[in-house]
């Protein structure tokens, strides 16, 4: 009795631990799969993170873009859209037979669609149609002669002056008329649109020419004008070049770098030039494309870029 119950002891204890190292296996059988969920838990997170981070360069980068929204339409179209002028020999010509458009503007504006990346669109202007089409959207930009004054101002931004004429007078040699004196009551031929008549009209007053009653710069009128000198307003400059040779009007008036493609040997200048005439690129007012078309003039401008282009083509 004592052995069996030794024996019966010792079985038991051995099955006691036994199943206390059993016990202990199932425990630690179990971790791996607490730990299991935590790693799933952690990669889900990281995951999650990845996808956040893989996310922010596509915000960051259209947070940080390099341009305003109105250069960036530009590019994002792939073509700036210009207005030029199409008849005035070193600024803005277009060539009947290829239609290609040449001049210091043409230029001007070729370059700017170069430092965007993108293509050119030119749209043909006059004085009467240019700004027109630049309210509508139809352009982005005009570069066509276009003076600079505090009331354009005040509709459209201008960029920093490209280049300074002065607004003269065109005659036939056959009409006599050498000086201002000469157009006392006189039509001269305008553009529609322009400032030429204002100008001219400024200047007869300054010399002593004509009367200045009833002269008010702001709401000067060149078709209720009749003080002195009148006017006769056409649409485009070749217009007023034929009105010339049929003598319908006295005199063609406009800035002298526009007037010299219609100088002819049996035409010639009066001898003032008068009313400075500082040409700016027009853009939207408003518009950040207007502040980056600013810093390009004044870049090229401070390069010799724009000299060049004046030289290029015989503006000097």
């Amino acid at each position: 009795m004592k052995r069996f119950t030794k024996v019966f002891v010792a079985a038991l204890t051995a099955s006691a631990m036994l199943l206390a190292g059993c016990g202990s296996t199932a425990e630690e059988t179990a971790a791996p799969a607490e730990t299991t969920e935590e790693t799933a838990a952690e990669t889900t997170d990281t995951a999650a993170e990845t996808d956040e981070d893989e996310a922010a360069p596509a915000d960051s980068a259209e947070a940080d873009s390099e341009y305003g929204p109105d250069v960036q339409a530009i590019i994002d179209r792939g073509v700036l859209r210009v207005g030029v002028k199409n008849a005035v020999e070193g600024f803005g010509f277009q060539d009947t037979i290829t239609g290609e458009y040449s001049g210091m503007e043409i230029s001007i504006a070729e370059k700017i669609a170069e430092s965007l990346g993108v293509d050119i669109e030119f749209t043909t202007v006059t004085a009467a149609t240019r700004t027109e089409l630049l309210d509508s959207g139809d352009i982005d930009c005009v570069l066509a002669t276009f003076t600079i004054t505090d009331e354009r101002k005040e509709n459209w931004d201008f960029s920093t002056p490209y280049y300074t004429d002065h607004v003269t007078v065109l005659v036939e040699n056959a009409s006599g008329i050498t000086d201002l004196a000469g157009l006392a009551d006189k039509t001269v031929g305008v553009s529609s649109g322009s400032t030429s008549a204002k100008s001219l009209v400024s200047a007869m007053i300054d010399a002593g020419l004509i009367s200045g009653d009833g002269f008010d710069e702001e709401t000067f009128d060149p078709a209720l004008w009749t003080t002195g000198v009148s006017f006769q307003q056409y649409d485009d400059y070749p217009a007023i070049s034929t009105a010339l040779s049929a003598g319908e009007v006295d005199a063609f008036c406009v800035d002298k770098s526009i007037l010299a493609i219609y100088q002819t040997d049996s035409r010639s200048y009066i001898e003032e030039e008068f009313a400075p005439q500082d040409y700016g690129v027009a853009t939207t007012k408003g518009s950040d494309f207007s502040t980056y078309v600013d810093g390009l003039i004044t870049t090229w401008l401070a390069d010799g870029t724009i000299q060049g282009f004046i030289e290029e083509n015989n503006l000097q």
